[in-house]
C-alpha cells in the first residue's frame, strides 16, 4: 500500500474518536484510512478524528457477540465503509457494510477489500495460516 500511496494502516494503539458528546473512542486491531482523508504534513496528534475507512477486529474468546456487534455498529454509523471481523476459532471472516449487509467468508473464499483498499485480495485460509 505504501508504494501505491493508497493510505495509511494503523495498529491497535491508534484511537479513533467516532462520536463527540458523549465521546466514543475505539481502537480497532487494524485500521486503514484512505490517502485522500489524510491532510498533507503530520498525522493528527491524539485520537484520529472520525472513523477509519476500514476497521478490522479480531474476535477474542473473552468478547461476546454483543460486544463485537456494538463495535462494528459504531464504526459503520461513524462512517467506516467496511468493518471486518476475524473469527480465529472458526477460521471465518465477517464483512459488514453501512447498508446493513453482512457476508461470512470461509477458508476457501477470497477476501477482496477492493472497494476500500484497491488491489487487496487474499485467500481467507492464508490469514489463518491454513494454506
Amino acid at each position: 500500500m505504501r508504494a501505491r500511496r493508497l493510505g495509511r494502516v494503523f495498529a491497535a494503539e491508534t484511537g479513533f474518536c467516532l462520536f463527540i458528546g458523549p465521546d466514543t473512542v475505539r481502537a480497532p486491531d487494524v485500521a486503514f484510512v484512505r490517502a485522500g482523508r489524510i491532510a498533507p504534513g503530520r498525522l493528527p496528534t491524539g485520537f484520529w478524528p472520525g472513523a477509519p475507512d476500514l476497521a478490522v477486529e479480531v474476535a477474542s474468546p473473552s468478547e461476546s457477540a454483543e460486544d463485537i456487534n456494538e463495535k462494528i455498529g459504531e464504526y459503520l454509523r461513524a462512517g467506516s465503509q467496511l468493518a471486518v471481523v476475524l473469527y480465529p476459532r472458526t477460521w471465518q471472516i465477517g464483512l459488514y457494510r453501512p447498508d446493513g449487509s453482512a457476508h461470512l467468508l470461509t477458508p476457501g473464499d477470497p477476501l477482496d477489500l477492493g472497494e476500500v483498499v484497491p488491489g487487496f485480495t487474499c485467500p481467507v485460509g492464508e490469514l489463518f495460516d491454513l494454506t
